[in-house]
């Protein structure tokens, strides 16, 4: 199964005992069609119109080559792994949680540490997510070729009208904050809200919170105190075109997470035609470069984010630099010939023991 070039190049992910269902893209879905929306992981195989599966027969069948993702304990990401090379599948391998905090809580244990230097390994190549990850995983893999280890963020469908979330600048207001756990210091949602306070405070610009913690977080929220009826709460689950619907309406989203992560919230953001400030995920590296929290202060933060609240100019700029950045590292058909390149350079490599 050699993948042949970048139009035709297909793509399974599979998920190994996960709880997503399969899902065929042989086209892409618009919004709110299918199980799953074509980000995260399911964007590698929307973008190929490939195939999301959890069943290792399943993926079999499918023919393409295999992202295998790596998860719980991993120890059904190796019997999968096992079985699809004894298939003669092409894999590549890629943690399915990515962030660096996440990275270091799943290798703590010994024997999933174990597992996981075998896996990456004996995989045909690694995809990684983060530039971060992608370190990780060569230096797993140093007695391999170094092509077949590859940082490809996960795409967006940004080229596709239908994912155009964006709407006009006067319905345009206030501040979306883009994290929302309390207790994952890397976040560092408690600083982010005390920037929204004092944003909120000198433009009077409402600001918009996920708490999904219910009371708990509502009473954390109320300690802040923000001014009288400028805090705007999410207190259920939206589905995802709901909740970019949400987003779009504000001029800004803000974030201080220092987590390394993939970066959906950027990813979001640029779906809803509105800029991201503060964060370091790949996303807001790539495609919000001058207004990322990468090497800057939360007050150099809170000055970007006064500013861009203040210029309707300066957020448009904002916006075209990173729809222009996004079409050619983040589309679909931009990471579809990323990951073409990467099988390529995987196919036929022989597993060599750490």
């Amino acid at each position: 199964m050699p993948p042949t070039n970048a139009e035709n190049f297909r793509l399974t992910v599979l998920n190994p005992g996960g709880r997503d269902p399969e899902q065929q893209f042989h086209s892409l879905p618009a919004p709110g069609e299918g199980p799953h929306p074509p980000i995260n992981f399911h964007a590698f195989a929307a973008c190929t119109s490939g195939a999301f599966h959890r069943d290792v027969r399943r993926a079999i069948r499918e023919n393409t080559p295999v992202l295998l993702l790596l998860r719980g304990d991993f120890r059904a990401s190796e019997r999968a792994l096992t079985e699809l090379k004894q298939e003669g599948c092409t894999v590549a391998v890629s943690l399915k949680e990515t962030g660096l905090h996440q990275i270091a809580q799943q290798l703590r244990d010994p024997a999933k540490l174990s597992r996981f230097m075998r896996i990456v390994a004996h995989a045909d190549g690694c995809i990684a997510t983060t530039s971060d990850a992608a370190q990780i995983y060569q230096r797993v893999r140093f007695r391999r070729e170094p092509g077949t280890v590859a940082f490809i963020p996960t795409p967006y469908p940004i080229k596709d009208q239908r994912w155009d979330f964006s709407v006009p600048h006067n319905e345009q207001s206030g501040i979306f904050v883009g994290t929302r756990e309390w207790d994952v210091p890397s976040r560092n949602h408690f600083a982010a809200l005390l920037v929204a306070r004092e944003l909120c405070e000198t433009t009077g610009e409402p600001v918009t919170v996920v708490n999904l913690d219910g009371f708990t977080g509502g009473r954390l929220l109320g300690k802040l105190n923000f001014p009288k009826g400028k805090l705007q709460l999410i207190e259920k689950w939206k589905a995802y075109p709901d909740y970019l619907r949400a987003v779009a309406r504000h001029k800004i989203v803000l974030q201080l997470d220092r987590s390394h992560v993939p970066g959906q919230v950027a990813g979001d953001a640029l779906l809803c035609r509105i800029p991201s400030v503060g964060g370091d995920g790949a996303i807001e590296r790539i495609a919000f470069s001058k207004t990322c929290g990468e090497g800057r202060t939360i007050t150099e933060t809170a000055s970007m984010a006064l500013d861009l609240l203040k210029n309707a100019e300066l957020r448009e700029a904002v916006v075209a630099e990173s729809q222009e950045l996004a079409r050619e590292r983040l589309s679909f058909e931009a990471v579809r010939s990323q990951l073409a390149n990467l099988f390529a350079n995987a196919q036929g490599t022989s597993a060599i023991d750490p």
